[in-house]
C-alpha cells in the first residue's frame, strides 16, 4: 500500500465513523481536544522509552485526532484536511528561509531567532508574548514564555546567570520558611520558574524530566515495598529510616 492510499484510506474511515458510530457523532471539538491533548504525551513516552512498537501505535493514535478535528472543520465549511496540510506546508517553507532561501543559519539558535522573527515580522505577531496558549502545563507555558523573552535578547547570557538566579530564589524561599509567611507560595513558583529557566539553558524538557523523575520515584518506591516484603516487612508501617534504607537498596537495584 501506498502512502497515498493509506492516507485516504483513513479519511475515509474517520468519515464514516462520523457518521455511522453514535459515539463519534456526538463528538465536538471541545469534547475530542482532551483525548487530543493525552495521545500527545502518550507519544511523547513512548519515544522516551524508545519503544518503537509504541511509538508507531500511539503515532497512529495522534494522528487519528487530526484527521477527525480536521473532519469536523469540513463538516462546518470551515477548511479540511487538505487545508490543514497546505497550510502547514506553506508556514514551514516560510519558517525556514535558511533551507528555502538565502538567509544563514548554521546554529540552532540562530534557527529560533529567525523563526520569532519571522512570526513578529511575517505574520502579523504582535508582542513578545503572542499566541502563548495559557492551557499549556505550567512547566511548558513557563518554557514558551522564557523562549519569547530569549528571542528578543531578555535572558541572562549563559547558564551561570540562570544558575545564579535559581540560588538567588531558593535563598528567598528559604528566607520565607516562616510558617506565617504569606509570601510562601510566590517564592516556590519564582524557584519553579527559575527551575524551567535552567532547564531551558541545558537543553532539557521540564515538563518531560519531571515525569521521567515522578516515574523513577514509583519504581523505587515500589522496588522498596517489593524488597521489604521479601525480608517478611510491610514496607508502610515502618520507620522512616527502614523505609529509606529499602529505598536505597531499590536505587541500587537499578
Amino acid at each position: 500500500m501506498t502512502l497515498e492510499q493509506a492516507l485516504l484510506d483513513l479519511q475515509e474511515l474517520t468519515e464514516r465513523l462520523r457518521r455511522d458510530c453514535p459515539w463519534d457523532r456526538e463528538q465536538t471539538a471541545r469534547t475530542i481536544v482532551p483525548h487530543t491533548v493525552e495521545e500527545a504525551y502518550e507519544v511523547a513516552d513512548a519515544a522516551l522509552a524508545d519503544d518503537t512498537a509504541k511509538l508507531l501505535d500511539e503515532l497512529g493514535d495522534l494522528l487519528f485526532q487530526v484527521y477527525f478535528l480536521a473532519q469536523l472543520l469540513a463538516e462546518r465549511g470551515e477548511g479540511d484536511l487538505e487545508a490543514v496540510a497546505r497550510g502547514i506546508h506553506e508556514k514551514l517553507v516560510r519558517r525556514h528561509p535558511h533551507v528555502f532561501g538565502e538567509v544563514e543559519a548554521k546554529t540552532a539558535g540562530r534557527v529560533r531567532e529567525n523563526w520569532e522573527r519571522i512570526k513578529r515580522d511575517q505574520e502579523g505577531r504582535e508582542g513578545v508574548f503572542h499566541d502563548v496558549p495559557e492551557a499549556l502545563p505550567a512547566l511548558l507555558h513557563a518554557r514558551k514564555v522564557q523562549r519569547r523573552a530569549a528571542a528578543v535578547g531578555f535572558e541572562y547570557p549563559d547558564t551561570a546567570g540562570a544558575f545564579a538566579d535559581l540560588e538567588d530564589e531558593l535563598a528567598e524561599l528559604k528566607h520565607e520558611l516562616d510558617e506565617h509567611s504569606d509570601r510562601r507560595a510566590g517564592e516556590l513558583g519564582d524557584v519553579l520558574f527559575a527551575c524551567v529557566n535552567v532547564a531551558r539553558r541545558l537543553g532539557v524538557d521540564p515538563e518531560l524530566e519531571l515525569r521521567r523523575a515522578t516515574a523513577r520515584f514509583v519504581a523505587r518506591v515500589e522496588e522498596a515495598e517489593r524488597l521489604a516484603a521479601a525480608e517478611g516487612n510491610e514496607w508502610t508501617k515502618l520507620p522512616l529510616d527502614e523505609q529509606d534504607r529499602y529505598f536505597d537498596l531499590a536505587k541500587e537495584h537499578e
